[in-house]
């Protein structure tokens, strides 16, 4: 089994009007599926997450091929979610994920992520089928493979990279309201309560401080 991340780009000249909606609009910084469900009418039902001014989708997503209805939430702090009804079928870009996500062998994993005219997400499977979804990309799609690795522990939620004793340090020492603000302990205090030295609580928690950041910093975000 294997964790593939893959982008597709569009040329400009062949994007269908909802991805250029979504990868395309200089005022839009990025756009993210956060979920989906299907329904065996042939109508799916997207959340996506919209950062940056969402005025032209708002405007003009309504109206796209393909797109049933758009229900729009109140931007806060220049995020929008927008839950779209949409026939994948009339949609090619949305046709070839929809084509992918249900292939036998593999699982499309979320977000999917629409930044700069491309689409990217991590794909988990055999070997056979993940290739033969790469292959079969419509033209004028251009897929390109990011990386591809075992399957491991970075699918999980953040929190499992974490060894035991970060994690024992780590919910002390939210139990105590180390942080909270203003703090209400300190790594004396997380260290009496585990029964070890201030330095190590110190270490236990940078390291795992470490780990955490990293997986939400990443582009996909941490899968819970």
């Amino acid at each position: 089994m294997k964790h593939l991340r893959v982008t597709a780009r569009i040329p400009p000249d062949y994007a269908p009007e909802f991805f250029d909606l979504l990868a395309n609009d200089p005022e839009i910084e990025e756009s993210r599926i956060v979920d989906w469900n299907r329904t065996p009418e042939g109508c799916d039902t997207v959340l996506f997450a919209i950062d940056g001014d969402a005025t032209r989708f708002v405007d003009r997503a309504p109206s796209t091929p393909g797109v049933e209805s758009v229900t729009l939430s109140g931007a806060k702090r220049r995020r929008t979610y927008a839950l779209v009804e949409n026939r994948p079928l009339s949609m090619p870009m949305f046709d070839a994920i929809h084509d992918a996500s249900t292939r036998l062998g593999i699982v499309v994993l979320k977000p999917l992520i629409y930044r700069d005219g491309t689409v990217s997400c991590r794909v988990v499977g055999e070997a056979g089928p993940l290739q033969d979804a790469l292959d079969d990309a419509p033209a004028p799609i251009d897929v390109r493979l990011d990386s591809i690795s075992a399957v491991s522990d970075g699918l999980a939620r953040p929190s499992s990279k974490l060894s035991e004793r970060q994690r024992e340090a780590v919910r002390t020492a939210l139990a105590l309201g180390y942080y909270d603000r203003p703090r209400g302990a300190t790594h004396e205090d997380v260290a009496a309560e585990l029964g070890c030295a201030p330095a190590t609580v110190s270490d236990h928690l940078q390291r795992a401080e470490a780990k955490l950041v990293r997986a939400v910093m990443d582009d996909f975000g941490p899968t819970v």
